[in-house]
């Protein structure tokens, strides 16, 4: 035998609202509460997308400035996790080893980065910044690079910015390292007080 129970709002014994419909719309719950769902939350008999939101955000930098000559070269020392007063974090960070970053968890992650150059030589031109990625914790390839002009002045300060979307879906073989380019001698520019040499790394959501 089948039965119907039809009703505008079921309660709590508290009197507390669980569910109620009103106007065709059902609200489940009411503010303050958790709601705990058990099995797969569907949209007209399809699983909804898991995505959390955003779960992890961290922020790394250089602490100290070097000379960097002409050619291409991995960021692989000096680095720190931001440490300022009322820098904030979410999740779990990420750890880092002689320039290799780690990602704490799988997803989709968004890696910003930037730096800060002094113009030494009279004959540099040019600096950039290379996103370098791994799917095989072996092989790099760049992923995303930019590059800007250093003008012809003595002590000319020149900045440089990219970011690159990274899909990890496993973390001990997906990583990260930052490259930088010139052409001829610059100093970059760390700080550990402050971000001028940097990487940034946000968990957009679940791959």
């Amino acid at each position: 035998m089948t039965a119907i129970l039809k009703v505008d709002t079921i309660q709590d014994t508290s009197g507390n609202n669980i569910i109620n419909e009103n106007a065709n719309t059902i609200t489940i719950g009411a503010s303050g509460d958790t709601t705990n769902i058990i099995g797969t939350l569907q949209n007209n008999g399809s699983a909804l997308a898991t995505t959390n939101g955003i779960t992890m955000a961290d922020n790394w930098r250089v602490q100290s400035s070097f000379t960097a000559n002409q050619g291409q070269s991995f960021i692989t020392a000096n680095w720190e996790r931001n440490d300022n007063t009322g820098t904030g974090f979410i999740g779990t960070a990420m750890s880092e080893s002689s320039g290799v970053f780690t990602f704490p968890s799988t997803g989709i992650y968004l890696i910003e980065t930037g730096l800060y150059v002094v113009r030494h030589s009279s004959n540099s031109n040019y600096i950039g910044v290379i996103i370098n990625t791994t799917t095989d914790n072996s092989s790099y390839n760049e992923m995303a690079s930019t590059y800007n002009h250093v003008e012809n002045i003595s002590s000319q300060h020149s900045c440089v910015f990219t970011n690159y979307i990274f899909d990890v879906t496993n973390t001990s073989t997906h990583k990260f390292k930052l490259e930088f380019e010139c052409d001829n001698e610059v100093t970059v520019v760390g700080d550990n007080n402050k971000d001028r040499l940097f990487v940034r790394f946000i968990r957009l959501g679940d791959t």
